[in-house]
């Protein structure tokens, strides 16, 4: 699936600068509960971002929107001073105070998707979107 990822984001043009940052999930034990696991988790998240970053928190309870509707959303959100960073949670999701706190909550899907997965799938969603809004052939209405 790596090389999906990176296909796609080959693809992009070279002034969106793309870049894929992991982050490692939090250490779980047994008697720890998943709102602690993604906490600690957020919080790793939120040591890598800047202040100034367009959060775009990846989860199945989001809005939905098809390919054209996404196109003119980042087509606005790239008229903005920030960088966008789009986040994609652990196996267990995010955390709820993360969520609240993104700039947007967008869901690719209502199904639960690995995020391997999730990864390919906004890489080529980014790639398609840069071809609306150039008006390039590659997506077909």
């Amino acid at each position: 699936m790596a090389d999906a990822w990176e296909q796609y984001a080959r693809r992009l043009p070279p002034a969106w600068r793309i870049e894929l940052v992991e982050v490692a999930g939090a250490r779980r034990s047994a008697r720890q509960p998943d709102a602690a696991v993604k906490a600690a988790e957020a919080e790793k998240i939120r040591a890598t971002l800047r202040r100034d970053e367009q959060v775009v928190a990846l989860d199945e309870s989001g809005r939905l929107l098809d390919s054209e509707g996404f196109a003119g959303r980042l087509s606005g959100w790239l008229g903005g001073s920030r960088d966008i960073v789009f986040v994609i949670g652990g196996a267990d999701g995010l955390d709820a105070a993360f969520l609240a706190a993104a700039d947007f909550r967008w869901s690719l899907s209502p199904l639960t998707l690995p995020h391997e997965m999730v990864r390919v799938v906004l890489a080529e969603q980014l790639y398609r979107a840069s071809t609306i809004i150039a008006g390039h052939p590659y997506h077909r209405a």
